[in-house]
């Protein structure tokens, strides 16, 4: 066994592995990487296949990164934000604003994400103008619960007791609070006894909706549904519910488009634009969790008119002309380099912490290296990338390639669901896809397949039973169909 492994194995504890299995084999040691390649200390070439656990947008050792850290590295590398400013932090909560407030107008939508006939336009009067940067995705939500917390106690009346509703099957980190808007049993029930209640509502799970009435077809399910909008009905309740008890809900929080670890879960066109104005209607501050779904992940909707007018739809709210209240983001602000967060809030929220020294009304929260240089200096280079010609046109080709290298499985037996978005992709097992009978955790069929396609140079992590691609933007046509070949013989192997 390689030395590295061996220490690994004697020293390091991992996330989310059942440590036992861990050590009954010796763990593939990662020691470089290049564009969308990741090698071992063997020297065998891997595929990253969902982007270094969905952070990697432009691929590793992308070198205009590389020379933006360097540069950096010259000048200093992390000073703190705690009574001083810098200059790459400052630049770069310019641009996440500025990016931020894009919006597409209706005529220039993808088909893919047309509105419902009755939808009306709920962009609301809020503008992103303020950045509070933080670590990562679960700070950067925690960020944004308390400031939401307190703003409606200093708003609604200090007596007031905020609460918050989120979606069933609702992954938001790993902090307290995170933890406490999220609703995965298997994740979080561990720590039931140190969480605070939040309520949740149905999510528009429409493969396995229990109002969707459609037989099962070997396409999308959003596509091919059979329903009435119950799912928006739910919504509009549980509001009026809590409404009635006469403390309406403080905020309502969501993944825009795609629910990452609740099983890649997408929305219905229309569904998000739909609740959202549901939640500002009961005066709700909208919480948007776009920690994996940022930076250009969730697609292109329409490449000619990005190009031509320079606005590209990099957040996901956007293609259903969404401004949340609080916007949260992580994983790929810096291309997937550093770890680095942002909330972005509107100046409404803002102005309710400013005060006399002695009020007392600071946002009592911070991180030893908010804003930090590196982090910074590395997210706008990945900005730069991320808004060139080049780049939105390498991300639509990749989009419909991904698209149509996914068709190919519903040939196999064992394929109930294949879900979508943009460059997100979950592929659903199932024993039998005819039934939609569901494979038992005990059987790992996910693990199992991602071992075989381990076998075959492509790296992913399944989410339960449901097989991810998330590819670097960089990624190849050849590299694609590698990846999805390899899930369809691992599949075939299980």
């Amino acid at each position: 066994m390689n030395k590295f492994a061996k220490l690994d194995q004697r020293f390091v504890w991992h996330p989310f592995t059942q440590m036992r299995d861990w050590l009954r084999r010796e763990p593939i040691v990662i020691a470089s990487g290049k564009g969308a390649v990741l090698r071992d200390v063997h020297g065998k070439a891997y595929l990253d296949a969902n982007a270094s656990i969905w952070t990697n947008l432009h691929g590793h050792q992308h070198p205009k990164i590389n020379a933006a850290i360097t540069r950096q590295l010259k000048k200093i590398a992390h000073s703190s934000a705690l009574g001083y400013a810098n200059e790459p932090a400052s630049l770069l909560a310019e641009r996440l604003a500025g990016i931020a407030n894009c919006q597409l107008p209706i005529a220039n939508l993808s088909k893919a994400h047309a509105r419902p006939k009755n939808w009306k336009l709920a962009i609301g009067n809020c503008k992103l103008q303020k950045v509070f940067f933080s670590d990562d995705g679960s700070t950067a939500l925690e960020v944004a619960l308390k400031l939401a917390y307190e703003y409606t106690r200093r708003t609604r009346g200090p007596k007031t007791k905020p609460r918050f509703l989120s979606l069933s099957g609702a992954y938001h980190g790993d902090t307290i609070g995170a933890v406490s808007l999220g609703h995965i049993d298997l994740f979080h029930k561990a720590y039931g006894g140190m969480l605070f209640a939040t309520d949740k509502v149905m999510a528009p799970y429409c493969y396995r909706c229990p109002f969707n009435q459609a037989k099962p077809e070997r396409r999308d399910a959003r596509n091919y549904r059979k329903c009435q909008w119950e799912c928006v009905g739910l919504v509009e309740k549980k509001f009026a519910a809590q409404k009635k008890k006469g403390n309406p809900y403080a905020g309502f929080v969501f993944e825009p488009l795609m629910q990452g670890a609740a099983g890649m879960i997408p929305q219905p066109a229309g569904w998000l634009a739909q609740v959202t104005q549901i939640a500002r209607a009961h005066g709700a501050l909208l919480i948007a969790d776009e920690v994996m779904t940022g930076f250009g992940r969730t697609g292109v909707a329409n490449s000619e008119f990005e190009i031509r007018n320079s606005k590209l739809p990099l957040f996901a709210s956007h293609h259903e002309g969404v401004t949340p209240d609080f916007l949260c983001v992580a994983k790929g602000l810096t291309g997937g380099y550093l770890p680095m967060a942002a909330t972005l809030t509107t100046q409404r929220v803002f102005d309710a912490f400013l005060g006399e020294y002695e009020e007392f009304k600071t946002f009592f929260h911070g991180h030893s290296f908010t804003g930090n240089q590196l982090g910074a200096a590395a997210a706008l280079a990945s900005l730069d990338i991320l808004q060139t010609k080049q780049s939105v046109l390498q991300r639509a080709k990749l989009q419909k390639l991904l698209h149509d290298e996914l068709q190919t499985l519903w040939a196999l037996p064992q394929v109930g669901d294949i879900r979508q978005v943009g460059l997100v992709a979950g592929v659903e097992l199932v024993k039998d896809w005819r039934t939609r009978a569901p494979f038992a955790l005990r059987e790992r069929a996910g693990i199992r397949v991602c071992e075989a396609m381990a076998r075959r140079g492509v790296l992913t992590r399944p989410v339960g039973n449901v097989m991810v691609l998330l590819p670097p933007y960089c990624t190849t046509a050849t590299q694609l169909r590698q990846m999805v070949t390899a899930l369809a013989e691992g599949v075939k192997e299980l």
